[in-house]
């Protein structure tokens, strides 16, 4: 069992911290897609070994958001959607879901004390055979504007030149609205009562044929606690698992799905950039979370939650992110199923 880290002091200041939580909650995220900039300069592979150091990469895991927890449940659509979209999972009706509760580490192995920023992957099907799976987490905007600003991030934060990350900084300041939620955002002990945000805009098209630009976001039942530096500090290391394993024991977790839509000149090339809160919402279903395994054993260890795995009534739009998130999750599946027999299978909640 790894030992107990200290937890973080807060608040944390928009700092070299702040850059290496953030970069620790989406480095797995995105990536290039082969052909958007010349072979030799970018490729998803390059993306992919950039994030462990040669050597310490964490065979038979996810190369980032390594450590998670497997769930199964059901997405109720309250028939809201179909008004958007005129995808089956929005028909009125019950859909199953196979998901994972995850946070930003390339370190299957950390402390659950270290999960400032949580994550949220799902896969919804339906009768028909289609499929929508989903990744999301906890930041309410992504950190950079451009593909090639979160490449630059992803650079500078591994570099030992001292002025790199400073250069970065002061390139980019659209990371300020970041930084600040590091500074003010609740720590929490759970992953239940956490937001979790889609930060990429969709298009959801009608039955009459009307495309609606959208992002969408996960609220939980529950209300965020705030919990204590010290404390944090002397939980189990696995307590996030324990904790949702605790809780849904007890009973089934609850989502709502929240979803905006953009008005005309709205961002949607932009992650980084936030609709205003004054634009149309609409509670399109429940997500319930009613049964949890650990990863070793469970049925999301092998999913390879694509966001571009999308059911007709939905397709991505001009953000070029979630293509570039698919490319580098194919490198990461393709290395980790072929580095299975180095997965250690056990039947703890814990991922050795």
């Amino acid at each position: 069992m790894p030992p107990r880290q200290s937890a973080p002091s807060r608040p944390v200041a928009v700092s070299l911290l702040v850059i290496a939580l953030v970069v620790g909650g989406v480095a797995a995220a995105f990536a290039y897609t082969a052909g958007w900039l010349s072979p030799e300069r970018l490729t998803p592979d390059r993306i992919v070994d950039a994030f462990s150091p040669p050597g310490k990469e964490p065979l038979g895991h996810r190369r980032n958001h390594a450590k998670g927890i497997c769930f199964t449940g059901v997405f109720e659509a309250n028939g809201e959607g179909a008004a958007l979209s005129k995808a089956r999972v929005f028909a009125k009706g019950q859909y199953p879901v196979l998901g994972r509760f995850n946070f930003g580490t390339t370190d299957p192995a950390a402390s659950d004390v270290t999960a400032r920023v949580k994550g949220l992957a799902i896969s919804i099907t339906t009768p028909d055979g289609q499929e929508w799976r989903s990744g999301m987490i906890q930041l309410p905007v992504f950190p950079v504007s451009t593909v090639q600003g979160f490449y630059d991030l992803l650079v500078a934060s591994g570099s030992k030149d001292p002025g790199a990350m400073p250069a970065f900084v002061a390139k980019h300041p659209e990371i300020a609205p970041v930084g600040e939620w590091m500074k003010t955002a609740p720590w929490t002990a759970s992953y239940a009562d956490v937001r979790y945000n889609g930060l990429n805009a969709f298009l959801f098209t009608d039955s009459s044929g009307a495309d609606h630009a959208v992002r969408w976001s996960m609220l939980p039942a529950q209300q965020p606690t705030d919990v204590p530096a010290d404390d944090l500090a002397k939980r189990d290391p696995n307590f996030l698992e324990q904790d949702l394993q605790e809780r849904v024991a007890a009973g089934p977790l609850h989502w709502t799905m929240s979803v905006m839509v953009a008005n005309p000149g709205d961002p949607t090339a932009d992650p980084s950039k936030a609709w205003p809160d004054d634009r149309k919402t609409i509670d399109v279903g429940t997500l319930t979370v009613q049964n949890v395994q650990a990863e070793a054993n469970g049925p999301c260890r092998d999913i390879n939650y694509d966001p571009t795995v999308l059911p007709g009534g939905i397709r991505t739009s001009d953000d070029p992110f979630p293509a570039a998130r698919s490319s580098a999750y194919a490198v990461s599946y393709d290395r980790r199923t072929a580095e299975a027999g180095d997965y250690p299978r056990t039947t703890t909640g814990a991922t050795p």
